[in-house]
């Protein structure tokens, strides 16, 4: 037997062998495999199975193509999106606003009805708090009684013209009278029939007469004055009589403020302390009506982002609280200045440090949804986005404007 012969009977021998236990498990008996030829494993083993080799060089291009693409597929998707954007202008920094009126009283007295409560929604006319009107209401009577007692006076003074134009008619046939009688006196004089002490009697009844007409002229002047130098003026045209007027309308005004409404639509805000009994003064703020019909956004977009934002461009605004809704918008106005230069406190960069920062200016919005406003409140933090209708565009890239730019 050469060594060939003997290498494969050794490998028979292994493959007939049984398996050996491992670890603690016990041996499991193996059946005997029947006996092969000799020739058997010599033919076996002389003609072994090769598996097939793997293209690598198709594999290699594969992934490198793939290394490729996706790069070049992520450039050509942020280039398209840089070219098409910048039409819309986004922003979070924006917060909604309302009107807030600070309700007092333009008279001062106890509260006697309160018809509202904290944040209680309210219509316009709707009816607020009353004051005690008793004090009011007697101000008006006695305000009603000096316009009756003025309207009384000026019948007087045209009573009192009357009489001084009366006066002043007899006064003035007195001194024709006396004039008569001087004259007669004169003449009997010279011709010696009558003493000089009859003419000197004459003369001063005719100086009598003379100062008497004079001082009913006076009293004319005086009558016509008080009548506001119309004698024929109405009563109520008269200066007494209308300051009587004023002072009752006053009264009829303070008596009318006892009753207070609300001014607009709105949500009564900070009025839990506000109860009957209640002594208020003349312009104490008392609370707050937040009018919910006056609603808008005050938006702070970067500098950089009002390039071609101008008023009357649509907008939508998404409020924090209400995620799933849009809010349809109008640009209304963009601020005078920065929010930095309006300030308590503007910063001052020296030269030394100065650091140039984006700074923001405020750009007002008013929403076109009237149902929206009953639905916001005031303060509400918003996301606005501002349509400009400017998209960048590919000539923008080479420093040429676009159709849209130069349009605007």
């Amino acid at each position: 037997m050469n060594a060939a012969a003997k290498i494969e009977d050794d490998n028979v021998t292994k493959l007939n062998a049984p398996a050996q236990p491992v670890g603690n498990a016990p041996a499991q008996p193996v059946a005997e495999a029947p006996a092969q030829p000799a020739a058997a494993p010599a033919a076996v083993a002389s003609e072994p199975r090769r598996a097939p080799a793997a293209p690598r060089k198709k594999r290699r291009l594969g992934r490198f193509l793939l290394m490729v693409a996706l790069p070049l597929a992520l450039l050509a998707g942020g280039s398209y999106v840089w070219v098409t954007g910048g039409r819309y202008q986004e922003t979070e920094n924006a917060n909604l606003q309302q009107a807030r009126i600070s309700v007092a009283s333009d008279t001062a007295g106890r509260i006697v009805q309160v018809g509202i409560a904290d944040n209680q929604l309210v219509k316009q006319g709707d009816l607020l708090f009353v004051i005690d009107p008793e004090p009011y209401k007697i101000a008006l009577a006695q305000a009603d009684a000096a316009v009756a007692a003025a309207r009384l006076n000026v019948e007087q003074l045209r009573a009192s013209y009357s009489q001084a134009m009366a006066q002043e008619r007899s006064a003035s046939s007195e001194v024709d009278y006396a004039q008569s009688q001087y004259g007669r006196a004169a003449d009997l004089a010279q011709k010696g029939i009558n003493a000089k002490s009859s003419l000197d009697e004459a003369r001063n009844d005719l100086d009598k007469a003379k100062q008497q007409l004079a001082v009913a002229q006076q009293g004319i002047v005086s009558a016509k004055a008080a009548l506001g130098g119309n004698p024929d003026i109405e009563t109520d045209k008269h200066p007494t009589v209308m300051s009587a007027l004023a002072a009752r309308d006053k009264a009829a005004y303070d008596l009318a403020q006892t009753t207070v409404k609300a001014p607009a639509d709105g949500v009564i805000y900070q009025a839990a302390s506000f109860k009957v009994g209640q002594y208020v003064a003349v312009g104490t703020p008392l609370f707050a009506l937040v009018e919910t019909g006056d609603t808008w956004i005050d938006a702070n977009f970067k500098e950089t982002q009002l390039t071609h934002m101008k008023p009357g461009q649509k907008a939508e605004i998404v409020v924090d609280t209400y995620p799933g809704r849009t809010f349809e918008a109008t640009v209304k106005a963009i601020g005078a200045g920065t929010g930095a230069e309006f300030s308590l406190l503007p910063a001052q960069n020296a030269t030394g440090n100065w650091v140039k920062v984006t700074q923001r200016i405020p750009v007002r919005l008013e929403l076109t949804d009237p149902d929206a406003r009953m639905a916001l409140r005031t303060g509400m933090s918003a996301t606005v986005t501002v349509d400009t209708g400017v998209a960048r565009g590919l000539p923008s890239i080479f420093g040429h404007a676009t159709a849209g730019e130069q349009a605007q």
